[in-house]
């Protein structure tokens, strides 16, 4: 299944619902932080060991909210990860990042 094809669902989701009208870019900013602390909620206690299933429901609520946070915007969603990979990939040299945590501005 592509990404076009969830956009879809989600849209249709959320029309059939009327859900729309509470799907500001603010309200959908929250919602991936709320769902995001709920996905972190899941290594709380034990890192090592995790209910996957849990792990996919929560990610699949924090993606979910991503992308119907990008067509609110009218953003594409590859293409905007696309373009802050190249950014990345500039700030973060192989020859200097390979192998560190360190933060770009102290390489």
């Amino acid at each position: 299944m592509d990404i076009q094809t969830v956009m879809e669902e989600l849209n249709q989701m959320t029309a059939e619902r009327d859900w729309d009208q509470f799907h500001s870019p603010e309200n959908l900013a929250k919602s991936i932080m709320i769902e995001g602390g709920e996905l972190l909620e899941c290594f709380q206690w034990d890192a090592e060991h995790y209910d996957l299933d849990r792990v996919k429901a929560e990610l699949a609520d924090v993606l979910s909210y991503c992308l119907m946070l990008c067509d609110k915007l009218h953003l594409d969603p590859a293409q905007i990860v696309h373009g802050k990979l190249q950014s990345t990939l500039k700030k973060y040299p192989v020859e200097k990042a390979k192998g560190k945590n360190t933060k770009y501005t102290d390489l």
